[in-house]
């Protein structure tokens, strides 16, 4: 089964997988909030800090669900201010339906550079630091089709002036992503695997 691993720093990222219970309570929480005001804001109602009780709950309940998700769903928060970005990576299978949806996307979506990361090769970041409309939250977007599968990495910055401060970060923790595959030995043989350089 793919799934993916990353090297986070310590100093900059706390990670949702590992934090359950009690541990990076404080920072789920706080993350959690500025999703919940930012996808009130999508949704065209008063902007909101998010409840104090739905986002204690969610923060519960997302280790868990992470943790389900057995590596193929990784999110860390920024540990100095976790209502600055969040940061949600996942592999998933290269459908003929997630590459269509993937072509149909708008086309301010075409308005990608090219993204080295070491592991994976060459993909592609989407920044918009200042989306067009005034409601959707900023992000960043890094995807990597490897194949069989698409990598992607998606950061939501809850702060519009701010974003340009953790966008050198979220680029350091992309690079970092790879994918990992359970090949038992002896199962397949004539598999070579090639650098993706």
């Amino acid at each position: 089964m793919m799934r993916l691993q990353a090297d986070a720093d310590g100093a900059q990222w706390v990670a949702v997988t590992e934090s359950l219970g009690l541990r990076g309570r404080r920072h789920r929480k706080k993350a959690l909030r500025m999703l919940m005001a930012q996808g009130s804001l999508a949704a065209g109602t008063e902007q909101r800090t998010g409840s104090g009780f739905a986002a204690w709950l969610v923060s519960q309940a997302t280790p868990l669900l992470m943790r389900r998700a057995a590596g193929r769903v990784l999110a860390w928060m920024w540990r100095a201010d976790p209502a600055l970005v969040v940061v949600l990576a996942q592999v998933q299978e290269a459908t003929p339906q997630l590459r269509t949806a993937r072509a149909m996307m708008p086309m301010e979506y075409d308005d990608t550079e090219d993204f080295r990361n070491p592991h994976l090769g060459t993909g592609e970041r989407l920044l918009m630091d200042l989306p067009s409309n005034p409601k959707a939250p900023p992000f960043a977007t890094y995807t990597w089709d490897i194949g069989t599968h698409l990598v992607t990495l998606t950061a939501v910055f809850g702060d519009r002036e701010r974003v340009k401060t953790a966008v050198p970060a979220v680029d350091a923790l992309a690079r970092t992503l790879r994918a990992v595959d359970d090949l038992p030995i002896g199962e397949s043989p004539d598999i070579l695997r090639i650098d993706p350089a």
